[in-house]
């Protein structure tokens, strides 16, 4: 009786459980009944904070902070703290960056969200950007607002820097995975997609995960995502070759109202 698997029979299995769970995703892909979508370097071609950092003159110094809580030094919210602190946004700082620094779109995305769309299946952004940044993306895609999840800048009644929600769920670490845990419990999402360039949209709980390079590589997504793609019109062609169809599935959030003019209490 054969005490172990030679080399070859190991790499060989282990290939086939990597071709098994790349068929998967795929599947899930082409009958998914809602589609999430990261921003900041996914669905948008830059990240956003640092940009407003630049526009504000810190640009140096929110990267520093930026690349300390990648490197899993301070949870998210102690980073966005101190990071906003750093930047302090006035209410017309604010206006000004959004008005003269719109978000650039990355290719295809605007095509692959009306396919999504074309099929009613629900299309969410989820970030830890800005709605006053995000909430114009979304507009642009017709995507609903009620559909965003992202953090609320706070002002006070002169318009200066007064902090952040921090009850929205996706101001600390775990955010991201919070929203998904909502939106499958309230809605009973059963192929729950979430498309994104970073280690918190992978770490997610979605039903599927895909990675996306078009912008920037990861390295920990790109060597552990299931499906990485550089480019939305892979999954453009995937949705477009395949006959499978998708059973009509559309369902909305309850209205939650946002704005870029929140007074601090």
């Amino acid at each position: 009786m054969t005490k172990g698997l030679s080399a070859s029979n190991t790499s060989n299995t282990s290939s086939i459980n990597i071709t098994n769970q790349s068929d998967e995703i795929r599947q899930l892909w082409l009958t998914a009944d809602c589609v999430c979508f990261d921003v900041d370097s996914t669905v948008c071609t830059e990240e956003a904070i640092d940009e407003l950092a630049k526009f504000q003159k810190v640009g140096a110094l929110v990267e520093a902070i930026t690349r300390n809580a990648m490197g899993g030094n301070m949870s998210f919210r102690t980073a966005l703290q101190a990071r906003l602190n750093l930047i302090r946004p006035t209410q017309q700082n604010l206006e000004q960056f959004v008005t003269t620094h719109p978000s650039e779109l990355t290719n295809g995305i605007a095509e692959l969200i009306d396919l999504l769309h074309e099929r009613n299946i629900p299309v969410y952004l989820i970030t830890g950007g800005f709605h006053s940044i995000v909430d114009p993306v979304a507009e642009t895609l017709n995507i609903p607002l009620k559909n965003v999840f992202a953090n609320q800048l706070l002002f006070n009644k002169d318009g200066s820097y007064a902090g952040f929600d921090e009850e929205e769920m996706t101001s600390d670490s775990g955010g991201k995975g919070r929203a998904i845990e909502y939106l499958k419990a309230k809605f009973g999402y059963q192929r729950l997609i979430m498309i994104g360039d970073g280690a918190t949209d992978m770490e997610a709980d979605a039903d599927g995960f895909i990675g996306f390079g078009g912008n920037v590589v990861r390295e920990l997504v790109r060597d552990n995502a299931t499906w990485f793609v550089n480019s939305f019109y892979v999954l453009i062609d995937e949705l477009r070759n395949n006959l499978i169809t998708t059973a009509p599935h559309h369902r909305s959030l309850t209205t939650r109202k946002y704005s870029t003019e929140i007074e601090a209490t």
